[in-house]
């Protein structure tokens, strides 16, 4: 059984940094592109950032690039978002995804992350 099971997550002001973990089991992890999405209260799902199977080729929107770093550890099958210089419009549910930009199978739990003062 497939299974994203994320950690990290919750209340940070503005600028502030946070960092969240999504550790995969029930596959062979180091086999596919991983990637990160969010969904802001009220709106749609948006592409937060893609990273290839080997760990190369990071890619993110303009509205994060600068900002966050997508990573990831294929002996201990975890995949990892660290978010700096956050700002309110960053508030929203994350989601650890496998598969690239919004093109996915499976999805984590969900992570909630709130960004104000």
């Amino acid at each position: 059984e497939v299974q994203l099971v994320q950690s990290g997550g919750g209340l940070v002001q503005p600028g502030g940094s946070l960092r969240l973990s999504c550790a995969a089991s029930g596959f062979v992890f180091n086999l596919y592109a991983m990637s990160w999405v969010r969904q802001a209260p009220g709106k749609g799902l948006e592409w937060v950032s893609s990273i290839n199977d080997r760990g190369g080729r990071p890619e993110y929107p303009d509205s994060v690039k600068g900002r966050f770093t997508i990573s990831r550890d294929n002996d201990k099958k975890t995949l990892y978002l660290e978010m700096n210089s956050l700002k309110p419009e960053d508030t929203g549910v994350y989601y650890c995804t496998r598969g690239w930009d919004t093109s996915y199978d499976y999805r984590g739990q969900g992570t909630l992350v709130t960004v104000s003062s």
